[in-house]
């Protein structure tokens, strides 16, 4: 802790000016928060004036943050004091803004913006208005806090801000019983992912004796903390992010996710909580790199996890859920790289996916707003009717694909030459699997986004009514993304991009150029695409392949990935029900026949006590204060007639007093 106070006090010396001041960015949001709770309805737009204007200065501060570092200013690490428990334990709390830091707050910020600006066009009838905005920022204000959080035990507290978060938004229409379910499943899940991150924050601090990240970092790299513990430890911070971000077994909840607003999906899936995973292992990539086979196994559950996802996503009618399930196709990309020490392209994955995955939920909702559906069945030709729509969409879904030169190209193929390098190197066997997962994918990817195309935007409309495009709130956000889904690709351009100078690992180098990784495997996966999108247009345009994909040989196949591998009905039949039915009875039981029979026999016991207490009371007690007043009233009554105050009895017991006195005397 000590080392790391130094390095931030050598750092403060070269500090930006506008790097200091990044803690704000987090705070505007939160504020906005506030604002719009409690004074919303009073306020400009209901609110969402406010929440804008608050996200627009957080993003300009973002970018002049960025900007500074990327000028040659320091990293910066501010700390206070928490608490301290005298010599045992001193907790720090504060912020620690580098390049990975800096990058997230960008992406955040931006997204989040453009967002909140779509939203006054989406969601402008919604009778929850002012609401939504206030939970919008508040989201994204978790997000915010959990990326610069210089310790583990803050991040926890944004971890679970965007878990609270998700859940109200999701269940934004609670009332129509599935949108419920699906936030408390989404809720409930992630809970099992979260317990297992807290569990290893534990482990890590009685490893290590800190929280502090960049301390335990050091640690794990020195060799201080290392073996099975490392490793458990590691694993169980995995745990969480394979709840957070919807890795195999835990991603069933993030398709039922789609029951909330779709721009809150946008959020979601390109920005925020799920991308939590991902960052978390990226912050901690030292102690993971140091943890023995932790990053294999990260590197098979990814790869798992992205061919899983794109089969799904190639059978789904619902535009939300084909991206939704590509979601987590592309976080396994993420995570897949992480796991085969690729740090930087999938720091640079997550960068450009945000912008184009941001860009087909938008796109999505500008569809469903139209034609009032989610389901590609009730679309078609909307082309016609949704020029900007449809033109940004295609932008979209291209960089998603990886074709040339959009952003999804130079980020999915730094991933894939990545995996063959450390395949090649024979560094891990997890390599190869990984690689050819990602070859896979990366053909299941176009097939499905030319699926999706097609059955949206060509053909004869089959839904009811006339579509229309949508507004210029919602529009003008479109084009800025796909504006950035061409452009942000180039940062990361071989040799001449300087992402690879802004996100890497102390002790890395970066492979330089070569004529395989830099020209013949981009080529190859370029051409898996096209050869994707050719093949998705004759199925699914042209018709030239007649094939009842469920009565085949292969219907099996498809009837499995139709009940999504039937996962979801394992949980449900093999936790859920059995928690609901006979854990419940059996607690109900216990209740009725143990606890009850304890709590009615103190009662009985209770009810005889008060019964002696009554007779005591009555008989004994009552008895003796009414003997006691009987006798001090008969005294009294005696008294009384001796004190009459008549002066002739007074003289005549006198007189007779003496008489009897004399008497007495005389006879002694």
């Amino acid at each position: 802790m000590n080392d790391t106070l130094l390095l931030a006090a050598e750092a403060a010396t070269k500090e930006g000016f506008f790097t200091q001041y990044m803690w704000l960015v987090p705070l505007l949001p939160f504020l906005s928060f506030l604002a719009i709770a409690f004074f919303g309805r009073r306020l400009p737009g209901k609110g969402h004036s406010v929440g804008i204007a608050a996200i627009v200065i957080a993003w300009v501060l973002s970018m002049l943050g960025f900007i500074e570092l990327a000028s040659g200013n320091a990293a910066v690490q501010k700390l206070w004091t928490w608490f301290d428990l005298e010599a045992s334990l001193e907790l720090s709390f504060g912020m620690h803004f580098d390049f990975l830091a800096g990058i997230m707050f960008v992406v955040v910020t931006t997204i989040s913006m453009l967002v909140q600006i779509y939203s006054t066009g989406y969601m402008h009838d919604d009778k929850r208005y002012t609401w939504f905005y206030a939970v919008l920022s508040l989201f994204t204000a978790s997000m915010l806090f959990l990326v610069i959080a210089n310790n583990l035990m803050m991040m926890f507290v944004g971890w679970e801000g965007v878990g609270i978060c998700s859940y109200l938004l999701i269940g934004h229409y609670w009332e129509e019983k599935d949108n419920s379910s699906a936030a408390i499943k989404a809720f409930i899940t992630t809970r099992v992912g979260d317990v297992s991150l807290l569990f290893g924050i534990f482990a890590l601090f009685l490893l290590g004796g800190t929280f502090d990240i960049t301390e335990l970092n050091h640690l794990a790299e020195e060799g201080e903390i290392a073996g099975t513990g490392l490793t458990i430890a590691a694993l169980l911070l995995f745990g969480g992010a394979v709840g957070k971000s919807a890795q195999f077994p835990l991603y069933v909840w993030l398709p039922d996710a789609m029951a909330g607003p779709t721009p809150v999906s946008a959020l979601i899936h390109a920005a925020t909580m799920v991308v939590a995973g991902i960052y978390l292992v990226g912050r901690m990539f030292v102690v993971f790199e140091h943890a023995g086979a932790a990053l294999d196994i990260v590197a098979i559950i990814a790869a798992l996890t992205m061919l899983l996802a794109a089969v799904l996503a190639l059978v789904q009618d619902d535009i939300k859920k084909v991206l939704a399930y590509s979601t987590i196709s592309q976080l396994a990309y993420m995570m897949a790289a992480l796991g085969v020490g690729a740090y930087t392209a999938a720091i640079f994955h997550l960068f450009t996916h945000a912008f184009f995955k941001a860009l087909l939920f938008l796109g999505a909702g500008s569809l469903i707003h139209a034609v009032h559906s989610n389901n590609m069945s009730d679309m078609g030709g909307l082309r016609k009717f949704m020029p900007h729509t449809f033109k940004t969409f295609i932008i979209g879904s291209l960089a998603l694909a990886g074709i040339f030169p959009l952003a999804g190209f130079f980020s999915k193929d730094e991933i894939i030459g990545e995996a063959l390098r450390a395949a090649s190197e024979g560094r891990q066997v997890a390599a190869w699997i990984v690689l050819v997962s990602a070859l896979v994918t990366a053909f299941l990817t176009a097939l499905y986004m030319t699926r999706a195309c097609v059955k949206t935007f060509w053909g004869d409309y089959r839904g009811h009514g006339t579509p229309h495009e949508s507004p210029g709130s919602m529009v003008t956000p479109l084009w800025f993304l796909a504006g950035a889904s061409i452009v942000v690709g180039f940062l990361g351009f071989p040799v001449i991009g300087p992402f690879k100078e802004w996100i890497t690992v102390p002790g890395h180098e970066h492979a330089g150029f070569s004529t395989l990784y830099n020209i013949i495997l981009p080529i190859a996966s370029v051409a898996l695409a096209f050869g994707a999108i050719a093949l998705g247009v004759l199925l699914f345009h042209r018709n030239r392949f007649r094939y009842d994909a469920r009565s085949g040989p292969f219907g099996w196949a498809y009837r499995f990935a139709e009940h999504r591998y039937y996962l979801d009905d394992l949980y449900l039949k093999g936790i859920v029900r059995p928690v609901q039915y006979k854990l419940a009875r059996a607690a109900y039981w216990f209740n009725q026949h143990i606890l009850d029979g304890v709590v009615n026999g103190a009662g009985s016991g209770t009810l005889g006590a008060a019964r002696g207490a009554y007779y005591l009371d009555q008989h004994v007690v009552d008895s003796t204060i009414n003997g006691a007043a009987g006798l001090t009233g008969y005294s009294g009554g005696l008294l009384r007639y001796i004190q009459s105050g008549n002066v002739q009895r007074y003289a005549a017991v006198l007189f007779a007093a003496i008489a009897l006195f004399v008497g007495v005397f005389a006879l002694t």
